[in-house]
Order: C-alpha cells, then structure tokens, then sequence
C-alpha cells in the first residue's frame, strides 16, 4: 500500500508531466512512487531523467539515495548523498537521508553525526532527533535517548522511531509494561506497512517478551519482519538470494576438492596470527570478536568484503557461473592467487588494520561461504566456528531487527531463516571435509557459562597467551563500537543467552526436521 500523500503528488506530477511542464521535483515524485509501485527499473529511469533535466539538484539526489538505500545498494546511496551535500552543504534532508543510510550500514558513530548535523541546521526536525535517540539507545546513553526521543515526540507525536528508542531505554530499565504501552496505540495508527513500523514492532516484540507474553511476543516478531519484507525491494529477476547462493557454492564444492596452494605473499609485512572466525548470524561471533579483540595487539574488523576482488572474479551470477567460476579458481596456481592474496590484504589496511598487529580477527559468519577461497589463499590461517543451539540460533534470527542485505530477507520467516542455517551448516561442514582447515569450534554456551575455560582453550589454539585483558571485552566493545545486531548484548558484558527459543517451540515446530540433524551433531539434544 502507497503513502496516500505519495499517491496524491504523483498525481499531480503525472498530470504535469502529460501538459510538457513536469520539472525534477514532478520527475522525483514518479520516480519515488514508482519504487514504491514495485517498479525499481522504471524509478531509475526517472531518476536518471530528472537528473538531466536538473544536474545536482539536491532533492533528487536525496531521493535517489533513499531508493538505493531501499535496494540495499548502501554505497551508491552513500555517495549520492555526498554529491548532494558537495554543492548544498547546508541541506538537511540529505544528512537525514545520510544519516539514515550509516544507520542502515552499522556506521552508528558517523550516522549520529549526520543526524546531530541535520538538527543543528533545522532544529525542529523530529526525524534527526529520533535518529539521534535511536543511536544513542543502541549505545546504551539512556540520558540522551530519553531527551532526544522526548523532543522528537514532542515535534512529532508518532514518530516510531522515537518512540522505539524510549522503549529501548524503559525495557533496558525494567519497565517493559510501559514499552508495550506507549508503542501498541502508535503503531496502530501506522496503518502503512514501513521501516518505521518494523522497528516498532521488533521493540514491541521485545516488550511483550520480557512480561512473558510470548503470544503476543511472536505476534509482533511476525508483523516486524512482515514490514521488514514489504518496505525492501525483491531481488531482480534472475539474481539469487543468499540461501539459493549457498546452495550453489555447495554444488559447486561437491565437484571440485583443490590442494591447498602454500602462499607466496609479497607483502613485507603481515599481522603475526590470522583468524577467520565465521559461525551464523546470531550464533555469538560478535561476543567471540570482541574477545578475542581485547588482547594486546589484537585487531579486528566486522563483515567487511575483504574478499571482493576474488568474488568479483569467481562468486558472481547464476548457479552455472558459480560453478564455472569455483572451478576456474580451484585451476589456479601460486602466481595467480597472490594478486587475489594481496588484494584481500589492501582492502584490511585500508580499513584500517595494522600490518604490525599481532593478531588480526576478520569476522564475518557469513564468510564460511569464501573457505574455498580461505583454504588455497591463507592455509596458515586459523578458523574458529561458533557454534549455538540451532534453535536459539533460528529464533534469535527472527526476533531480530537488522540492517537490510541479502541475508537478513532472508530471515523474515522462520522457516526461511532454518532453511539459511541448514544450508549453511552443510556447506560448512563440506568444507571442513573437503580442505585441509584449521579450525576449532567455540561453543556460545561453554563461553558464557564456563568463560576463563573456553577462552582458554581458544587461545590455545591460535598459539596466544590467555591474558585477564579478554574478561574485559565489554569495555572493548564500547571503545571499537559495534556495528552488528548484537551491540545490546554485547556492551552490557556476559550475557547468557541460551534456551530463548524455549517459550516459542511451538512456532518452531515445523522446521525441527531442518534442525534436529544439527541439533543432534552439535551436541544439542
């Protein structure tokens, strides 16, 4: 369903485009409510139009950033915005819409400076304090998000996002009741399904289960990934989604079982210890990360594509691409994966990463995807794999409220988020069979109920030093800042989050086939 006021402008601009007299502003309305049309080909062509008519116009740019951020194409979205911003500096819809975007990519620390950029030039704009009082809810400053939530409320008064960010602080205080109070009446004036709306409803879910009212709990988990699903574009005809791609990478393993290749590096200098540490969304690779980063000399860097360049070669297009691709890079020999090799390196030093460091942590679960490229690029590279209760896992995974990608739509129902982790628990398991990886598994729950043990055994074997610096990961977490979903958790300390999916095993009943292998391989029976 359109914005009624989207709906009426387009009507007006769709009139003044018929009588030859539609400018960008009329060429920006189409092209938005095209997107929301279902039509993202035909938005970009109004896009493009209204861009030629009027090269820079800082409205257009700003529209065209949102339908991008809306496609899941963050960096595009990003650089529009700056190009909005190089001649209009001064205009507050694109740091909003820039702000949006960072929020939307994990860059909570610049994303709060655009917000705090667009409420010093419009100081009634209560979309800039919401987003201020979200990020300052999600980094734990109750103070801040309460003041900021109140002014937003107060220049709007169903703003959901503020409104989301004071429940945050009030379920944080104990005061969950209250939570469900204030957001049940404004989210049923939001008869629109939206972002908005989904983060609403995945703080309402979170309200409803810490009072123990966990049919309403699943009530609201289900309607937040419902407005999850509707407020981002499907994928493009053709193009497959995440499950679907780890189902090709799969049939494309079982036909190849390359050798590891001994590196022949380059570069001068690299970090002393390599870690991948991959798992599942959900399953405590955050937790593990910032663990592991609070050693000395330890670096660490959060799902970022360091593997880009050897995707961009190998990992693209179809399921017939893929396997012609992972065979073509299984055909390679040493002086042709040491480009690959350094190009990974080049992209974790600009990133920041020192190569002097002692220990360098890429975390990513979703990298158990690249081990065929881990297995022949860095064979000396050590692989920690988190492992979780499958269910908590699932649920975890759709109770969650995430940035938008490729991953996270597919985790908007549970039976899609169980098909995810059964796919990519068997891919990681063949990879485990076919490569010769060096890897040890983390277990969530030894970790958090049995830390100085697990952690180490984990140190151990990466062949580091257990230091009492690893109790102190919370500290670390505030210092790095967190950029994934699990930032709550994470900033308050140890946190025991096992047997969640109980109270909710009904709704997971019909995926137990799915889990119950796992379930019973990982030891979770």
């Amino acid at each position: 369903m359109i914005d009624p006021q989207l709906a009426s402008a387009a009507i007006e601009a769709r009139a003044a485009q018929r009588a030859g007299r539609a400018d960008a502003h009329d060429l920006t309305v189409l092209a938005l409510h095209a997107a929301a049309s279902g039509d993202p080909a035909g938005a970009q062509a109004l896009f493009d139009t209204a861009l030629a008519l009027e090269p820079g116009n800082p409205a257009t740019l700003t529209g065209l950033a949102k339908f991008l951020r809306a496609q899941g194409r963050v960096r595009e979205a990003v650089l529009t915005c700056d190009e909005a911003l190089r001649t209009y500096p001064e205009y507050p819809d694109a740091w909003l819409e820039r702000g949006a975007i960072l929020t939307a990519g994990g860059s909570g620390r610049a994303a709060r400076e655009c917000f705090e950029r667009a409420a010093a030039l419009d100081p009634a704009s209560a979309t800039a304090h919401a987003g201020i009082a979200a990020l300052a809810a999600r980094e734990g400053e109750a103070e801040a998000a309460r003041r900021h939530a109140a002014h937003a409320l107060a220049l709007d008064p169903g703003n959901l996002v503020a409104a989301s960010a004071l429940a945050t602080v009030l379920i944080e205080a104990g005061d969950a009741a209250v939570a469900r109070a204030l957001l049940e009446p404004l989210i049923a004036r939001h008869r629109l399904g939206s972002s908005d709306r989904s983060l609403a409803y995945g703080h309402l879910g979170d309200a409803c289960h810490r009072i123990g009212d966990h049919p309403a709990a699943y009530g609201a988990f289900a309607a937040c990934k419902a407005d999850f699903a509707a407020a981002h574009a499907p994928l493009p005809p053709g193009q497959l989604g995440t499950t679907a791609r780890i189902e090709a990478i799969i049939e494309a393993m079982q036909a190849i079982a390359p050798e590891p290749v001994l590196p022949a590096d380059t570069r001068p200098e690299t970090p002393a210890t390599h870690v991948f540490l991959i798992g599942h969304p959900r399953s405590g690779t955050t937790l593990m990360e910032n663990v592991l980063a609070s050693l000395p000399a330890a670096a660490a860097l959060e799902e970022r594509p360091l593997f880009a360049e050897a995707d961009r070669r190998f990992l693209m297009g179809d399921r017939r691409e893929i396997a012609a691709g992972l065979g073509a890079f299984a055909r390679l020999d040493c002086a042709a994966l040491d480009p690959l090799r350094r190009a990974y390196w080049t992209k974790a030093f600009e990133s920041g990463i020192d190569p002097a460091s002692r220990l360098f942590i890429d975390m990513d679960p979703m990298k158990a995807t690249r081990l065929p490229f881990i297995a022949r690029l860095f064979p000396g590279a050590k692989i920690l794999i988190m492992r979780r209760d499958p269910r908590d896992v699932v649920w975890s995974c759709f109770r969650t409220n995430f940035a938008v990608n490729s991953n996270t739509l597919d985790f908007t129902s549970i039976e899609r988020a169980a098909r995810h982790y059964d796919a990519l628990m068997r891919l990681t398991e063949l990879a485990r069979e076919r490569f010769d990886l060096l890897a040890h598994e983390v277990h969530y729950h030894r970790l958090v109920q049995n830390f100085d043990a697990a952690t180490h055994e984990v140190c151990a074997f990466l062949g580091l030093e257990w230091s009492e610096d690893l109790r102190r990961f919370d500290r670390t977490a505030r210092e790095r800042g967190v950029s994934t979903a699990s930032v709550g958790q994470v900033r308050r300390g140890l946190f025991d989050g096992t047997r969640q999916w109980e109270p909710y095993a009904e709704y997971l009943a019909p995926v137990m086939p799915l889990l119950q292998p796992w379930i019973e391989r990982f030891g979770y029976a």
